[in-house]
Formats: structure tokens, sequence, C-alpha cells
């Protein structure tokens, strides 16, 4: 009977010792995978933060200044100063 205590007594001390050891090395791999998260939401965060947030999309301007605007780039073209392309793309941005 004695062997057989022994036995035991053996057995229950590797499980426990197992045990303890299974549950260190999952508390450490744990914190190690927390930490992983942790440093990659801080790099998305940080990657979100430095993208230039959209701009405002600019207020239509009122249709006197519009006119104001067309009758300049008009005066500015009869003056020599905007050739035709450049007339017709300042014209095009001002009536979209």
């Amino acid at each position: 009977m004695p062997g057989l205590l022994r036995g035991i007594a053996r057995t229950a001390v590797v499980a426990g010792t197992a045990s303890g050891v299974a549950g260190r090395v999952h508390h450490r791999q744990d914190q190690k995978w927390a930490k992983q998260e942790a440093e990659q939401y801080e790099q998305q965060q940080a990657a979100a933060a430095q993208q230039a947030p959209p701009a405002p999309a600019a207020p239509a301007p009122s249709s006197a200044s519009t006119i104001d605007q067309l009758k300049e780039l008009g005066e500015l073209k009869a003056q020599g100063i905007l050739t035709e392309q450049e007339f017709a793309e300042q014209k095009a941005k001002l009536l979209s």
C-alpha cells in the first residue's frame, strides 16, 4: 500500500506542477497578445490621425458674385492675361 500512496502523491505533485506552469504560460501569452493588440491599435490610430480630414465643401457662390467673377475673367481674357483655354477652365470651375 505504501507504494500505491507514493505513486498517487507523485502523480498529484506532477499534475499540480503542470497546471501551475500552464497557468503562468497562459498568463504570459495573454499579456504578450494584449500588448501586441495595443500596439496595433495605436498604429492604426496614428495612421488615421495623419490622414487629412476631407476638406469641407465650398459654399455655393451667389449668382451676383458668380456674374462679377465671370466679368473679371472676361476682362482678363480681353487684356490678354488669360488664354482661351485658361478662361474656359476658370469659367467651368465657376459654373460647376
